[in-house]
């Protein structure tokens, strides 16, 4: 008898009881097949069948992440083997392609936004639609192996690594729909941003004023002139507003906890963010890692409950000025926020892929004694890292979910910018 398995494809989960209907077939049809403890395989996309879960369990991770791509024979839940049904997923319109690179970046950002107590019914997990709709589609009819997604994804790597200006990624993308009319890509360079920003790679516009009094942000959010200076949130042309309002100074503010999150997505690197704590150099005479020293010791005294898992998470601030035009004859200070995570090795934490941009501050001056007003998204997310933290899943513990602290250990600076970060 042939399985109707249409129902893992569709991606409106929440308003669909097709697919809550072939879900509760699916599990009617694995109850049989769980082990002696009653656990069995988890098909999400989360679990990809490397994490067994008891059965109720498996209906809950179903129906919030999504049926796994590529599972077409489903011979760890009841379907005979029949030959080697291969990676192979679904298309939008019923064909077959392989299965592409982006499905693993995906798995690994699509679950921090589950709530694991929301069991047994539907629920609302649609933002990743529009991912999973490029991800699926093809790129150009004909070529299967290379999603819409993925080659979006590498043309953005490209822009980044060549410094494009937006205008020229536009005209690129206008040549490109020229040339390929039924290429399936988006428009714009702002459609693009769109898109990355829901894989996890956008940052929050935080305006300043004119004079770094202070942020319009949380209850500044609303006002159009200074708390602390009367001075105009906006500029003025000929003491009027222009038609649109463009801001003196806009802060980039690049949340820390997602990333932190992301850190134990994968086996590999959620087994090194363990590292300081198998590591340990055992001659008390030499110190490779900041583990070795008297301070993290000291601190592990001092807050023994947050030294008790090994997983918290331990950080540097590093902040400096430079001049981002390569221009010496041009005065312009622009300030970096940098975090490092020192759970990490010493021949890992410090690499530029594991380091982690919080903060971009704008020029044209130097920060100086006003830095405070610019850290103050920065410090605000880490002291709930610290007091309440955030709800995690670990994959090297079979995906099993805790409660995630951090703590900023030290800053990373030369004198001028200690003067700074000091106050």
């Amino acid at each position: 008898m042939t399985i109707d398995k249409s129902w893992t494809t569709i991606r409106r989960r929440s308003s669909s009881n097709e697919f809550w209907n072939g879900l509760q077939h699916f599990l009617q049809m694995a109850k049989p097949f769980v082990n002696d403890r009653g656990f069995i395989k988890c098909p999400c996309r989360r679990c990809l069948n490397n994490a067994s879960h008891q059965l109720e369990d498996l209906e809950s991770h179903i129906f919030r992440n999504g049926f796994m791509f590529g599972y077409n024979q489903w011979i760890h839940h009841g379907e005979p083997a029949t030959g080697n049904a291969g990676t192979t997923v679904a298309g939008p319109s019923g064909g077959i392609h392989e299965r592409d690179e982006m499905f693993d970046v995906l798995d690994d950002i699509i679950s921090e936004d589950v709530d694991d107590d929301a069991v047994g019914g539907p629920s609302s997990n649609d933002q990743y639609d529009d991912l999973f709709a490029a991800l699926r589609s093809e790129l150009y009819p004909g070529v299967s192996s290379f999603s819409s997604l993925n080659f979006l994804v590498k043309l953005m790597h490209l822009k980044v690594l060549n410094k494009w200006t937006n205008k020229s990624f536009d005209e690129l993308l206008k040549l490109l729909k020229l040339a390929f009319p039924k290429i399936d890509l988006v428009e714009s360079h702002y459609e693009a941003k769109k898109l990355m920003t829901k894989m996890g790679l956008g940052y929050s516009s935080i305006h300043v004023c004119k004079n770094d009094c202070a942020l319009f942000w949380k209850e500044n959010s609303l006002k159009d002139t200074c708390p602390v200076c009367s001075e105009s949130r906006w500029k003025l042309q000929s003491g009027k507003r222009s038609g649109k309002n463009v801001p003196h100074k806009v802060l980039r503010y690049f949340p820390v906890g997602p990333r932190l999150k992301r850190l134990f997505a994968t086996s590999k690197t959620a087994k090194l963010m363990r590292w300081h704590s198998t590591g340990k150099s055992k001659d008390n005479d030499v110190m490779r890692h900041p583990v070795d020293g008297k301070s993290w010791q000291e601190f592990d005294k001092r807050h023994p409950q947050f030294a008790g898992d090994v997983r918290n998470v331990r950080l540097g601030l590093a902040a400096d000025g430079f001049n981002p035009f390569g221009n010496m004859s041009l005065s312009y200070s622009m300030w970096p926020v940098v975090l490092t995570t020192y759970n990490l090795p010493p021949w890992i934490c410090m690499k530029a892929e594991y380091l982690m941009l919080s903060l971009l501050i704008p020029g044209p001056q130097s920060p100086g004694k006003d830095m405070d007003v610019f850290l103050r998204p920065l410090i605000d997310e880490l002291k709930e890292l610290w007091v309440h933290g955030l709800d995690t899943r670990d994959a090297a513990s079979e995906n099993s979910v805790f409660r995630m602290r951090a703590a900023l250990l030290w800053t990373i600076n030369d004198f001028p910018a200690r003067s700074s970060l000091s106050g």
